[in-house]
């Protein structure tokens, strides 16, 4: 049968991308139902079970709201198996403006902690807590041994985690760190949006995404924005027509990889 032929096939890539990457057992995947994205990824999709590390450029660094508004879109269909975990140092959190991009306020645990130490904790025990589908957590890097034991963390229940580098009151930013264990790293801007033809007003929220780093996989660039249509079983972010990937831009990528 087609069918099962296509899910050998998929069981088999998925494997493959585990030794690839390092990993004892293939994970399960988000797919974002688009081959120019999901062709990038191991396994065809965003890794479960994994963390994902997301940063800013330019001042979004410091305000993260690009980043933050695309990492919630990229979990928001995690939610509806659990409870998403947002932790912060600044309560700057909106989540009305959450509910605007679709993402479920009364599933949103929020939790505020005083340095980066306590942010680290906090994500740490989030990720290894029964009935958590999602972390969220803003922090200013992450060093090897703690990804290592994220990744941990993230396996003794399933949990996704979404690492959003920033630096929330400012100040010099840390001397990069040499390794990283996240599954993937993106770095993401805001875009301007595209009002319908003959409409007023913005269109769907955009964001370019550059996949910089992907273990298993390859990198790439993308510009983003939020899907519209009323397909439960779409993933909210679509690449926006006539915006995919810049086989250039894509190339720079796998250099500096």
């Amino acid at each position: 049968m087609p069918g099962s032929r296509e899910a050998r096939l998929a069981a088999v890539r998925g494997r493959i991308a585990a030794l690839e990457a390092g990993t004892r057992t293939p994970s399960a995947v988000l797919p974002f139902g688009d081959a120019r994205v999901d062709d990038c990824l191991p396994g065809r999709g965003l890794s479960l079970g994994r963390w994902h590390e997301l940063t800013g450029t330019g001042m979004e660094v410091e305000t993260g709201a690009a980043t933050a508004g695309f990492a919630a879109l990229l979990a928001l269909p995690l939610a509806a198996s659990g409870a998403v975990v947002w932790i912060l140092r600044r309560d700057d959190l909106y989540a009305p403006g959450l509910e605007t991009l679709g993402f479920p306020a009364r599933r949103l645990i929020q939790v505020r902690v005083r340095d980066e130490t306590a942010a680290l904790m906090a994500l740490e025990d989030a990720l290894g807590s029964a009935g958590v589908a999602a972390v969220m957590a803003e922090v200013e890097d992450i060093d090897l041994t703690a990804g290592r034991r994220l990744q941990l963390a993230c396996e003794k229940h399933g949990a996704t985690g979404f690492v959003i580098g920033r630096r929330p009151f400012g100040g010099t930013a840390r001397k990069a760190a040499t390794g990283s264990a996240a599954a993937t790293r993106w770095r993401v801007s805001a875009c301007a949006s595209d009002p319908p033809a003959g409409e007023p007003g913005l269109g769907p929220p955009r964001w370019t995404a550059a996949l910089e780093r992907c273990r298993g996989g390859r990198p790439g660039e993308w510009t983003f924005e939020q899907r519209q249509e009323a397909d439960h079983g779409s993933h909210p972010l679509a690449v926006a027509a006539g915006l995919g990937g810049d086989g250039v831009a894509a190339e720079r990528l796998r250099l500096r990889a």
